[in-house]
């Protein structure tokens, strides 16, 4: 009897045997499939990351024409990178590019293939339009669409002269057009009721004064302001140098109210903000830094929602004030040109319509017979 429990104990060991044997067999398969669905993915991926990673750095490479050989600004640099990333991106998605093949073919000799400019060869104008048609469905504004077909036509026009590409698919694209709105302004008594709302006597009251002052007084964009240094502020001329789009450097004056304030906040204020790390910028925040584009948009909204003015304000409606206030007042359109820095003399004359709109009003209002 002893002998047969035995014998039934060996038999349900050797059957457990067999399974443990069998189970380890299956998940060594299983194991092996694994290993090679991985290693198929691992060389998927790097062959799109590699795909993506030419195609990118023809674009740095452009990006970095940009900034080198035209000096354009920052915002635009990144602007038209998001701009050709995003179109790259959408020819992935909709497969309208193919990865660059072993032989030559559309996709050019090896050189091409590692510059990456071998996928911008199969672009095409119909690929362009119908990538825009679907921004334009989208919602994108013609605005936003004219820069992205900009920043297209300038990089294929870059490929193109570098003999990347053998012709520019862009070379027939038309630029949408923008319908033109006539800038908003402050009159002279709202930027009065502005400027005269803002308490001097509390903690940075002197700074946001002098801010606003200068905004008005001299034209300045936010960014403009911003940057502004205090190397580069001369009282005694009653000027101020500062660097505007593209990097261009300007001297623009500054009104003898706005050298008042400023010369109260420089004196008095600005040097209570000093830190160890505050750099030579003229308007520095609590804490001894530059102050922000955002920060000083939101100083500009408070002084005026405190100043009791309804009208929606911010910064650069005091650029279109000064503009306008100096054409009405019989400023030289080409010498308004050279204040606000604008490369174009077409950018100025939007303000010749505003000062027309508002004769046209006056008179309206005003003549017995209108």
């Amino acid at each position: 009897m002893l002998c047969n429990v035995f014998g039934a104990i060996e038999a349900w060991f050797g059957t457990i045997s067999n399974c443990t044997r069998l189970i380890f067999q299956l998940l060594q398969q299983r194991k092996q499939r694994s290993i090679l669905s991985i290693k198929i993915h691992k060389h998927c991926v790097v062959e799109l990351f590699a795909d993506v990673s030419r195609v990118e750095r023809a674009i740095e490479s452009f990006i970095r024409y940009l900034a080198v050989e035209r000096g354009l600004s920052d915002n635009y640099q990144l602007s038209t990178q998001r701009s050709l990333s995003d179109f790259a991106s959408w020819c992935a998605r909709a497969r309208k590019v193919n990865p660059p093949s072993r032989g030559y073919g559309a996709a050019g000799p090896p050189s091409s293939r590692r510059s990456g400019t071998a996928a911008w060869r199969m672009v095409t104008l119909p690929m362009i339009s119908e990538y825009l048609a679907e921004k334009k469905k989208a919602g994108l504004s013609a605005a936003s669409i004219k820069l992205i077909v900009v920043a297209l036509k300038i990089f294929f026009r870059f490929l193109a002269g570098k003999g990347e590409i053998e012709r520019d698919p862009t070379e027939a694209l038309s630029l949408p057009r923008i319908e033109r709105y006539l800038p908003e302004t402050l009159n002279e008594m709202q930027v009065e009721q502005l400027l005269n709302g803002i308490d001097t006597t509390v903690p940075l009251g002197l700074r946001d004064r002098a801010m606003v002052e200068l905004l008005y007084a001299s034209g300045l964009r936010i960014s403009e302001l911003a940057n502004a240094r205090l190397e580069n502020f001369y009282p005694e001329e009653g000027t101020i140098r500062v660097i505007g789009k593209g990097n261009k450097t300007r001297i623009v004056p500054v009104g003898r109210k706005a050298c008042e304030a400023l010369a109260c906040y420089l004196s008095t204020e600005r040097p209570k903000l000093i830190k160890r790390r505050s750099g030579s910028e003229i308007f520095l925040s609590e804490r001894g830094t530059k102050l922000t584009t955002v920060r000083i948009w939101q100083i500009v909204k408070e002084k005026a929602r405190h100043a009791g003015l309804e009208k929606n304000i911010y910064p650069h409606l005091l650029r279109h004030s000064f503009a306008t206030h100096l054409l009405s007042n019989g400023a030289d359109l080409r010498i308004i040109q050279e204040m606000l820095g604008h490369a174009d003399i077409s950018t100025t004359q939007v303000y010749t319509h505003v000062d027309q709109q508002r004769l046209k009003a006056v008179h309206r209002r005003f003549h017995p017979r209108a």
